[in-house]
């Protein structure tokens, strides 16, 4: 029985080889036809408008030698080969052989397409795969596109060139550089594998794995991608862009640096709009900038940083927290101008100045342009401030209407509590002993600091006030009415500015990053858009 089944199966294979059938190419017109063995053994000579035909092409050319039992045909002068509309080959010299479908050509030869032409020296076609390739240099055009490189395969069906070496794509508005693109004819759209560039006027892009729509004028960009402006630059693992728009988005380990103001932007998600000068960035946001030899770090839900150089403006919004070497707070808003130098710190703000605890209903933060130093501040409806004594387990405070502060060398130096003015201090003498504790009210107090630690303290109209030994004050006696000390809230580092869950989605994040790396250093999977373009074009 098995041996039954065996002979079935040859017979079927046998049967199927032999019954594919090998056409002959036909000789359709020659002006004059000769048979000459001495000079080509084995070849029918025509000469004068030779047209030949083969399974769907045309091939005219002024002179050829016709080899009938190889099924072979060389052509010479004014070659020209036609596959139906798709396909328009033209040289001075070719070849081809009727039994594989292999056509060869060379001489000034040109390659049409209806929507391409190519022009090299020598090229081959596989009419059974239906591809082109050449190894000689090539010029590719189109209405609005010049490919060079030094080789190239055209996949006719998918109507696709693929360089990989050496390939430079001209447009009136930037320059593709790689060693590896494909470049389907159709749509315009390119995707590049391996370091490439695309310069323009006013950008770079550099990716290792990367598309863009040449005809749409948008790319979106993977692995150590980044695009870089005159004074920005922005990365990410993911980034998209849209020329037309001057627009710019980009995801996960989102970094946008600002050269001339010394910024950085950070988080997981940011948009560029460049007509706008403005970026909008979320997902553990952050903005660093540089100030004298400190770096301001401002964190928020999420961040808006608009305005030209000299005028930008940076908004935060949602938990916002800031740290600074000597000065570090929260709030709910922030709203920062480079022109003013004003910082308004807007719902619930607290700020912290070394060792001193100020909170109110608003503050404001006045820098100085030239020193890029803090000036001033001031502190708008239920102005505290608290600080630990330095040698016991009390707090000096100072509580009043509005506070108005003065900044030396980033050190408050110098406040005055205006309206309805309340002091707690623990006084010590020279030894660091305590003396007692002053408990005033007055209408304003005036406090100069140094090392911030109270050297005189001055009160206007004063209402009352007392200084009592340390046994007559009680405990509760020492703390003025809304006394909250927030030491614990404190901001000490940079890593501080972000909440926890802020921290896990972070970590979480890289995790997948890593985990998807090799993934991610595979060429982009072709889009549908890509394979669907001339199905769009025909509904």
């Amino acid at each position: 029985m098995k041996k039954v089944i065996y002979l079935i199966v040859l017979l079927f294979q046998l049967t199927f080889v032999f019954g594919q059938k090998t056409n002959k190419i036909i000789i359709e017109n020659a002006d004059f036809q000769d048979i000459n063995e001495f000079e080509m053994p084995g070849a029918l000579l025509l000469t004068g408008n030779v047209r030949a035909l083969h399974d769907g092409i045309v091939m005219t050319c002024n002179k050829a030698y016709y080899f009938k039992d190889e099924n072979y045909i060389k052509a010479f002068g004014n070659v020209q080969m036609v596959q139906g509309d798709t396909l328009y080959l033209t040289g001075k010299y070719a070849e081809y052989n009727g039994n594989i479908k292999h056509a060869y050509a060379t001489g000034n030869v040109s390659l049409r397409s209806p929507e391409m032409s190519l022009v090299t020296d020598t090229i081959n076609f596989d009419r059974v795969s239906q591809e082109a390739y050449y190894k000689s240099n090539g010029t590719i055009t189109n209405r609005d596109n010049t490919l060079k490189s030094k080789s190239g395969r055209y996949y006719v069906l998918q109507k696709k060139y693929q360089f990989l070496s050496e390939v430079v794509l001209t447009n009136p508005k930037y320059v593709i550089k790689s060693n590896h693109l494909d470049y389907y004819t159709n749509s315009g759209h390119s995707y590049l594998v391996g370091p490439s560039t695309i310069t323009g006027k006013d950008n770079f892009i550099y990716t290792e794995n990367g598309f863009y729509n040449t005809k749409k004028n948008t790319g979106h960009f993977l692995k150590k991608s980044y695009i870089k402006y005159k004074d920005r630059l922005i990365e990410g693992d993911s980034l998209y862009y849209d020329r037309v728009k001057e627009f710019a988005s980009a995801s996960r380990n989102v970094k946008i640096t600002d050269s001339i103001n010394k910024g950085v932007a950070k988080g997981h998600y940011g948009e560029f709009y460049k007509k706008q000068d403005s970026l909008f960035i979320t997902k553990r946001a952050s903005v660093r900038y540089l100030m004298e030899k400190d770096s301001m770090f401002i964190h928020a839900k999420r961040l808006v940083i608009t305005g030209k150089s000299g005028d930008r403006t940076i908004r935060g919004y949602n938990n916002v927290r800031f740290f600074k070497t000597d000065l570090s707070g929260k709030c709910d808003s922030i709203h920062s101008n480079q022109k003013t130098a004003l910082t308004k710190l807007i719902n619930r703000p607290i700020l912290w100045n070394f060792e001193n605890q100020m909170t109110g209903d608003v503050m404001h933060l006045i820098g100085n342009n030239d020193s890029q130093k803090l000036d001033s501040l001031k502190v708008l409806n239920n102005a505290f401030i608290i600080s630990k004594d330095t040698l016991g387990t009390g707090y000096n405070q100072v509580k009043g209407q509005n506070l108005y502060g003065k900044f030396r060398e980033n050190k408050l130096y110098e406040v005055d509590i205006v309206k309805n003015a309340e002091v707690i201090y623990f006084l010590r003498n020279d030894d660091k002993e305590l003396i007692g504790i002053n408990k005033n009210v007055s209408s304003k107090i005036n406090m100069e600091l140094d090392q911030n630690n109270i050297e005189t303290i001055t009160f206007f109209n004063n209402v009352a006030g007392e200084i009592y030994p340390e046994k007559e004050l009680p405990e509760n006696a020492r703390k003025l009415r809304g006394f909250v000390w927030r030491g614990d809230e404190r901001i000490l580092t940079k890593e501080d500015i972000f909440p926890a869950e802020e921290n896990e989605m972070d970590a979480k994040m890289q995790a997948e990053k890593k985990a998807n790396e090799a993934k991610d250093s595979k060429p982009m999977k072709i889009r549908k858009e890509t394979l669907d373009y001339d199905k769009k074009k025909t509904k």
